[in-house]
């Protein structure tokens, strides 16, 4: 008789699961999906043949101790190792049914695509509320006050900021809170339409209640973009992902339904970080 799954007792039990198909049980086509990914830093490497599909409209988390990988993949998604001399990519990291290191591919086109919210909100300074949500449009070549005006109000509202910054479009940016300025980040990365919206722990500058809020904001936000954060913290990836994954000296030890990964998860060091033994 076969025996039935280990039921492993974390602090903390999620409620959500990740469909991989319809209704009628038709594959999903991920609109991220990973292939074999490695990363280099010079000789030394960071991240090992690392395969992952991500759902879209999802909320997806990667967790695990420091310097595991996490964020040396996260930041792998929308081409930022372009940036760090003697770094390098390796393996295929598609993108809609894009991949997004083939040869000829525009990376600045491509990060339009990949919005990027990083640990520390980071507002420009010079720039005005208003003028830091529509900084990429502008970058892009809209000009025309009304459009611009009509994104910055829609942008604002999805990241639950508008009702606060209305009568303070025109100030300085500088002048919100730690978890205003965090939303206004959101706000500004949501402005240009990303497929993919990135977080890297997000929260982490944050007191209690501007958590609160942006992780209430991230479950309404899957409904009109996906989500990949990187979190330290466990009950926060509990609460509001979808899917769950555990890096572990750069390798991607397991990936499934949160719920899965964190009551009944498939490889022995996922539990012994789940319930806290390392980490």
């Amino acid at each position: 008789m076969q025996e039935s799954p280990k039921q492993f007792h974390a602090p903390f039990l999620p409620q959500t699961t990740s469909p991989q198909t319809t209704s009628q049980g038709a594959r999903v086509t991920p609109i991220l999906s990973a292939k074999n990914v490695n990363i280099f830093y010079g000789d030394k490497q960071a991240v090992q043949n690392v395969n992952l599909d991500v759902q879209r409209g999802t909320v997806n988390a990667l967790i695990g101790p420091s310097g595991c990988g996490k964020t040396t993949f996260l930041r792998a998604i929308n081409r930022m190792h372009d940036l760090t001399p003697g770094a390098r990519v390796s393996g295929q990291i598609v993108l809609d049914g894009q991949d997004i290191y083939a040869a000829g591919v525009d990376a600045v086109a491509m990060r339009r695509r990949v919005g990027m919210v990083f640990q520390k909100p980071n507002p420009f300074p010079t720039m005005s509320v208003f003028d830091n949500v529509v900084a990429g449009l502008k970058l892009s070549g809209m000009r025309n006050k009304d459009q611009l005006m009509a994104v910055a109000e829609r942008s604002l509202k999805g990241a639950a900021l508008w009702d606060e910054v209305k009568d303070r479009l025109n100030t300085p940016a500088t002048g919100l809170s730690g978890g205003q300025q965090q939303r206004l980040c959101i706000a500004r990365a949501l402005a240009v339409e990303p497929d993919l919206l990135l977080m890297d722990e997000p929260t982490s500058a944050l007191d209690p209640s501007s958590t609160a809020r942006i992780e209430e904001l991230m479950t309404d936000l899957k409904k009109v973009t996906t989500i990949v954060i990187v979190t330290h913290n466990m009950h926060q990836a509990a609460r509001v992902s979808d899917t769950t994954s555990f890096f572990l000296v750069g390798d991607l030890v397991e990936h499934g339904p949160t719920a899965q990964v964190f009551q009944t998860p498939r490889d022995e060091r996922t539990e012994a970080y789940v319930t806290g033994r390392f980490g």
